[in-house]
Parts: structure tokens; C-alpha cells; sequence
């Protein structure tokens, strides 16, 4: 359910993609991107810090922010002991731990492509790649909430990847039964914003359109967080559907099964 993903934009292409700064400062907009000396990161795993945009009210515009992935509540004293780093958007309203950044923290995840994995056998899972077919930069939902170690010592501002059952195209590839939700551009103001909590936006917790999307099989170096390099975006040589690689992977170990 989106354990990875990938941000091969550069600086200027995510601050135009998300319209960072005010919309008749289109400058301003360029340099917020360009101040967090971003690097493409074909790789992006949960425990490090990823930029993440959101809505900043005082000046009234979508900002970048740097964020640790894995969404610690303010009662967290331990976080190597949670497993925060998805939100399902069936519990965001009824889970105390989601509903207040529901509410009034939701944020935006610039990628390019997400991984899921489909498993063939206990030791084998095969990697595939999700991305939008114009081949356009994407906004992956999330929520977040700045976290105080109890100590004082350590603050961050972190982020959980909000997840809802699969489209199409992902559960064909992957048999997966969870995706990352997708925020359609048109929608990213609403998503962003925080001024209607009596209204949050649950309309849009739902798959994104499998029509606007293309997938293909990575090389299994993706299923180590140690490799992140641009060849981890490229289709395998023999690059198949999920069927076929399920039969050419278990005919090369010699036909391993589930049991």
C-alpha cells in the first residue's frame, strides 16, 4: 500500500505542478521550490524526510515542507513502536489518532510514480511502478502533525500516506488490496485547505481513475531502500504483466508455490 515512491521532478517542475506561492507570483512560487535543494529520489522509504506541501494561512499560499514520514501523535514517546506511515481513509473520522489532522492537516506528497509489489511466493515479490500516463508529476494525499519528544529535545513535523481500496489497474498488477489516494489537480485546493472542518472533503477518498494511469515492472533492486538511482524508474528488459511474470518467475525457481 505504497510502502515507496518515487519524485523525479526537479525543483522548478514540482513548484509549477503545485502552483507553490500565490498565483500572481509565479516567481515566488519557483524560488520556494528551489530553496529546499531537492534532489530526484527514486527510492523515497518511510523513516526519512520527504517534501510535502501544504496550505500556509499566514501568507495565504501553498508552501513546501520538509517531513519526516511515519505520522507521530502528540502522546507518541517511542516512535520506533508505531506503524504510522498509512492512514486508511475509512478510519480517518472514528480513529483519534487521524481525526484532528483529517480535519485540519491534510497535505500533499509531490511523486511521479508509486511502487506496489505483487506476491508470488513467500520469498518472491515482484515490484511495479504506478504513474500518471501523460507522465505528469502527482500529488499523493497525506495528513500530518508535528511531533514533540517527551524530553523536548526533538521536533518534527511528520506525515502518514492516506491509503483506499484499489483501482484497476493496481489490483490486476498486484492483487494489492490497498493503494495511496490520489488527489486530482483540480482538487488540490480543497484537499489543502482547512476552513470548512465541519465539511471535510471524504468525497474525495476514493480511487483514482485506472484510465489515467500506466504501470510497469521494476527491477527487484527497488525492494532495497540501500538503492536509489534512476534505473529503479526503468521497465525491466522483459518487462510483463503481472500473469506472465508470475509464471516466468516461478518456472526460474524451479516452481515455487504458496504452500
Amino acid at each position: 500500500m505504497c510502502g515507496r515512491y518515487q519524485r523525479r521532478s526537479d525543483k522548478r517542475r514540482i513548484a509549477e505542478a503545485f502552483q507553490l506561492g500565490t498565483p500572481d507570483e509565479p516567481d515566488s512560487s519557483v524560488d520556494l521550490g528551489v530553496e529546499l535543494g531537492l534532489a530526484p529520489n527514486y527510492n523515497a522509504a518511510p523513516g526519512t524526510m520527504q517534501p510535502v506541501v501544504v496550505w500556509d494561512e499566514a501568507p495565504g499560499m501553498r508552501t513546501l515542507r520538509m517531513m519526516h514520514w511515519r505520522f507521530l501523535p502528540p502522546f507518541c514517546t517511542d516512535p520506533k513502536k508505531l506503524d504510522t506511515i498509512h492512514a486508511s481513509a475509512e478510519k480517518l473520522l472514528s480513529s483519534g489518532v487521524w481525526r484532528k489532522s483529517f480535519l485540519y492537516r491534510r497535505c500533499l506528497i509531490p511523486a511521479d510514480a508509486f511502487v506496489e509489489w505483487r506476491r508470488v511466493s513467500p520469498k518472491i515479490k515482484l515490484p511495479f511502478v504506478f504513474a500518471m500516463k501523460a507522465g505528469e508529476p502527482f500529488g499523493i494525499a497525506g495528513i500530518w502533525q508535528h511531533w514533540r519528544s517527551p524530553d523536548g529535545a526533538t521536533e518534527l513535523d511528520t506525515f502518514a500516506v492516506v491509503t483506499v481500496e484499489p483501482n484497476e489497474i493496481v489490483y490486476d498488477m498486484t492483487n494489492h488490496n490497498r493503494m495511496p489516494l490520489l488527489i486530482k489537480r483540480s482538487d488540490y485546493e480543497r484537499w489543502l485547505r482547512d476552513d470548512n472542518a465541519q465539511q471535510p472533503p471524504v468525497d474525495l477518498l476514493r480511487p483514482f481513475d485506472s484510465d489515467q494511469m500506466k504501470s510497469w515492472q521494476v527491477s527487484t533492486r527497488i525492494n532495497s531502500v540501500r538503492n536509489n538511482d534512476s534505473s529503479l524508474a526503468e521497465p525491466c528488459p522483459d518487462s510483463k504483466t503481472a500473469s506472465e511474470a508470475d509464471t516466468a518467475q516461478l518456472e526460474m525457481f524451479g516452481g515455487l508455490t504458496d504452500a
